[in-house]
């Protein structure tokens, strides 16, 4: 499918990937929430893109140093020009750095893409300070819009299952475009609880596990959602701690 197709089908349902775009920053913002200051600190982006959202994290933190692993040559550069240490790397191999060199670690919507999940946070585990914390993200198999697209018998929108094109569910306003890149192919799609004990199985305590977004509601609704039922937000987001 050629690019104005692509945005052609983006137009079909112009307040879907809009509202599904505030999701995503109501999760960031969800997120920034749990940041807490580390004065002299070093953070970890995990898969930190351009590194804008980076130094919004760092910030927020007030770190000395703010670090980032990214694969794309594109980002590298422009995250290294807002002064994050980037490494070129993959985060299906070992992280690139020695025991208990971090602070704080964080990682947006980045553990349903990798193949080891169990690898991961083994290496996160070890190169977190034994006082340090990690905020993760990760799109939620319970949330509503997954249980309501399964009803009708159509494809949950996180559950990639093709790494070409987007297909299986006419309400998704991606439907039959093309992956920006293999790097958006979902391999694991977490539940409430099973990110939960996953993460203590490797030795986190979980501190904090909420959910956020309740797509497709518009954010008026969606802020009263978990006053109602808190578990089918579209995002998890965990705060963990090491035991």
């Amino acid at each position: 499918m050629r690019m104005n197709e692509q945005s052609t089908r983006k137009r079909d349902l112009p307040n879907l990937y809009r509202l599904y775009r505030q999701t995503e920053r109501a999760s960031r913002r969800q997120m920034l929430q749990l940041i807490e200051p580390c004065p002299h600190g070093r953070l970890l982006d995990c898969g930190c893109g351009d590194g804008e959202f980076t130094v919004r994290v760092a910030n927020c933190a007030r770190v000395a140093e703010a670090y980032g692993i990214e694969r794309v040559d594109e980002r590298i550069a422009e995250a290294s020009d807002r002064g994050v240490i980037v490494t070129k790397g993959d985060l299906n191999d070992p992280l690139p750095y020695r025991d208990h060199f971090f602070d704080i670690i964080y990682a947006n919507q980045i553990i349903e893409r990798l193949f080891n999940t169990d690898l991961f946070l083994s290496e996160v585990k070890r190169v977190l300070r034994g006082d340090g914390y990690v905020v993760l993200s990760t799109n939620n198999l319970g949330s509503q819009h997954n249980i309501f697209s399964i009803a009708l018998g159509v494809q949950p929108t996180p559950i990639r299952i093709h790494s070409e094109v987007i297909v299986g569910n006419v309400f998704d306003p991606l439907q039959s475009t093309r992956h920006p890149s293999q790097d958006d192919s979902h391999e694991h799609i977490f539940s409430y609880q099973s990110l939960h004990e996953l993460c203590v199985h490797h030795g986190f305590h979980v501190e904090t596990m909420r959910t956020v977004g309740y797509y497709p509601l518009p954010s008026s609704l969606a802020r009263l959602m978990p006053q109602i039922d808190s578990i089918p937000g579209a995002f998890l987001i965990a705060k963990l701690r090491p035991q």
